[in-house]
């Protein structure tokens, strides 16, 4: 293809390349709308890139003139080797959300409907972002709501495909701030629904149900994560076990990580026998996320009795703990020497001494006084062994440049 000079009002500014789709904002300013979708959902900003001017609602209008211009300089140009842009397909109008939305109100349209919108939501942002401004949200949290009230769930069996196809969507919408606090400022209403479905939904629809709540759990406040029922966490450590997915896992331990930041919610935690399934789950983890996951929740649980005595209760508790200190990331592994000097500080008995000694936690500290990683896991480190000083002392694991470390 020959160099050729392209008109710069034919130019995205933010690409620098030819439109193939231009979209004028507000302001005035006129994007390639796959350039500017970017600028909106994917870095997240809400002003525009050239006058750093507001624009609400992220209101996109095509410039078909434009389009028409470059199409015919496009075909002009045809033989320098300059391929014609397609006409883009029109982008779905918040009026033709507005009617799906209305239409599926009707049991007998119900499911059609959810599915032709949800085909739409996995289409583009921009989709999203209209069926949200159109009220798609509100629409499908509250059939979540009714389908999973008392008076329906009955022996609570939320099976019904109209709620897995709106659990579904509520999901792939990926709703912003705004629309996530709407959904966790009912009194937890729906929270309450998702947690009914975690209880006897479907596979997807559980992975879907937890994923949904973490992402409400991100943007919750203190009064509203500290008022959360036991059911949830009941729930939440039962579908860890199951293992539905490894996004619905992943999203499990994020959930609790945020939830536990409150101590009462520790103790709901640790009296749904989370942390025999954190560590079972551990033994078993090949991927580094996951261990550096469940290090980090354990960590937080292990800040109450009740956490670090369930882990001293499991028969590789402290073992897995210590072994997986050096095979993550520093950070991790500054987890992992909490965890350990919370027990050495809190619940060391003669007899956890000991086992500690016996499984090889002494050793794996002295490693880590001698492999490169963060002062403040050595120090945790250095404590730890100072703690034990007079058990641990005669032990051949210790190195004897490492005996000036204790006291006397």
């Amino acid at each position: 293809m020959e160099e050729v000079e392209i008109p710069s009002f034919f130019v995205c500014p933010i690409s620098l390349q030819l439109m193939k789709d231009p979209i004028t904002v507000p302001t005035g300013i006129t994007y390639d709308r796959e350039s500017i979708e970017k600028w909106f959902f994917s870095v997240k900003k809400s002003t525009c890139p050239v006058t750093k001017q507001a624009i609400p609602d992220c209101e996109l209008t095509p410039n078909h003139t434009l389009r028409r211009l470059i199409q015919s300089w496009c075909t002009l140009n045809a033989a320098h080797g300059i391929e014609r842009i397609p006409t883009p397909r029109s982008p779905i109008s918040k009026s033709q959300i507005a009617k799906l939305l209305r239409e599926a109100k009707s049991p007998e349209m119900q499911n059609k409907c959810l599915k032709r919108l949800r085909s739409i939501a996995t289409e583009n942002a921009t989709n999203r972002c209209c069926m949200e401004a159109a009220g798609a949200a509100d629409f499908l949290a509250a059939l979540v709501k009714n389908e999973t009230s008392a008076s329906n769930c009955g022996s609570l069996e939320v099976t019904s495909r109209p709620l897995d196809e709106a659990l579904a969507l509520l999901y792939h919408l990926q709703l912003s701030e705004a629309s996530l606090k709407n959904l966790i400022s009912d009194g937890g209403v729906f929270v309450d629904s998702l947690t009914r479905i975690m209880q006897s939904g479907t596979c997807d629809s559980r992975a879907y149900a937890v994923m949904l709540l973490k992402s409400m759990f991100e943007v919750a406040d203190i009064i509203q994560l500290s008022s959360l029922r036991m059911e949830l966490f009941v729930e939440v450590v039962r579908l860890l076990r199951d293992q539905v997915s490894q996004k619905a896992t992943k999203s499990a331990l994020k959930l609790l990580i945020r939830a536990c930041q409150m101590g009462r919610n520790r103790v709901k935690a640790g009296e749904a026998s989370a942390v025999p399934v954190l560590i079972d789950l551990l033994l078993d983890s090949r991927n580094e996320w996951q261990s550096e996951m469940i290090l980090m929740l354990l960590d937080v649980l292990c800040q109450c009795a009740e956490g670090r005595a369930e882990l001293l209760e499991h028969g590789a508790g402290i073992t897995i703990v210590s072994k997986k200190i050096l095979r993550v990331s520093e950070t991790a592994s500054e987890r992992g020497v909490r965890i350990l000097l919370s027990i050495s500080k809190f619940s060391a008995t003669p007899s956890i001494v000991q086992e500690m000694l016996q499984v090889g936690v002494a050793a794996k500290l002295c490693l880590v006084l001698q492999v490169e990683g963060t002062s403040k896991t050595k120090e945790k480190a250095r404590e730890i062994l100072k703690l034990h000083a007079r058990a641990w002392k005669s032990s051949p694991c210790i190195p004897a440049e490492f005996l000036s470390f204790y006291p006397a």
